[in-house]
């Protein structure tokens, strides 16, 4: 384990990817060692292990990526943002959609609503120095990433609000079946739920140019077929393709501390800026960037959301 100070929140010793992750179990520089290098095969090994889950199931689970001081010290930049946190309660299908959609029966998978509440803290939210802005940034976890994704490189998602934030489910919220808009999300687990808040999801439910509403609709009818469920713990870092896996954090109990999830957004191309609905829906404003990457905006696939 990295001897990473466990300094108060705020403390520049921590700041540092060093300080941050667990150097000794994630050799963040490797890569770029001779073959021969100890360390270099500990970081491929590392590598290997996350393409296997993103191959087969479409998860990569990075254990105990963040040292316990580093997630202290998240948990802490968290709950001093917290009160800029936009909560809301909608009634929404698995796209995010909150209307009727006459095309389909009152049964169909686009017409099964479920209640989404929870909250996020919103990019402009956190200090110009912090420690979740570091990892979020750091050349070498983008590095570490890109091998995993077995992509060439990844960009900091270079929208404002939706970059980077924190996903909180307080006591009683959930965050019901959904599909994400990007290829693929990344997150760390700062403070889990005593009882709730597990993360779950069904694999490759549909592809670019098919829906499979058959599988979805067994699934939001309670079904559990190739549904996974993960045992996250503080420090985990989940790589996790949900644009074609349909996923979800189920509630929190009433009695249980809130679920404090950090999220680290990447796209394969710089300067890609988030959606204006989906925006609004999740931070309850949007900002000029978002009305001029709206205009400019072309669609990838013909997916409902």
């Amino acid at each position: 384990m990295s001897m990473a100070s466990e300094s108060p929140a705020g403390s520049d010793e921590l700041i540092t990817v060093d300080g941050l992750v667990d150097t000794d179990r994630y050799q963040m520089g490797g890569r770029d060692l001779p073959p021969g290098d100890a360390r270099h095969a500990a970081y491929w090994r590392a590598v290997e292990t996350a393409r296997r889950g993103l191959r087969s199931n479409g998860c990569a689970l990075l254990k105990e990526f963040v040292t316990p001081a580093a997630v202290r010290l998240l948990n802490g930049e968290i709950a001093a943002a917290k009160p800029r946190t936009h909560f809301s309660s909608q009634v929404i299908n698995p796209y995010f959609h909150t209307e009727v959609n006459p095309e389909f029966s009152d049964d169909h998978a686009v017409n099964t609503f479920t209640e989404r509440s929870s909250g996020f803290i919103p990019g402009d939210a956190w200090p110009a120095i912090c420690a979740m802005d570091t990892l979020f940034r750091a050349p070498a976890v983008c590095r570490l990433l890109a091998d995993c994704l077995e992509i060439d490189e990844l960009h900091c998602y270079d929208d404002p609000l939706a970059g980077l934030t924190a996903n909180i489910l307080d006591p009683g919220q959930q965050f019901p079946w959904h599909f994400d808009t990007n290829d693929f999300a990344v997150t760390v687990l700062v403070q889990p739920a005593d009882e709730g808040g597990l993360f779950e999801y069904a694999p490759a439910v549909r592809s670019a140019d098919d829906e499979g509403f058959e599988a979805v609709g067994s699934l939001l009818r309670g079904g559990r077929d190739g549904v996974h469920t993960l045992d996250l713990q503080p420090g985990d870092l989940q790589i996790f393709r949900g644009r074609y896996s349909l996923h979800r954090v189920t509630r929190v109990a009433a009695s249980s501390q809130p679920r404090h999830a950090a999220i680290f957004a990447y796209t394969h191309q710089p300067g890609v800026i988030g959606r204006v609905v989906r925006t609004r829906q999740l931070f309850g404003r949007i900002l000029p960037e978002h009305e001029e990457a709206e205009r400019r905006r072309v669609r990838e696939d013909d997916l409902l959301d």
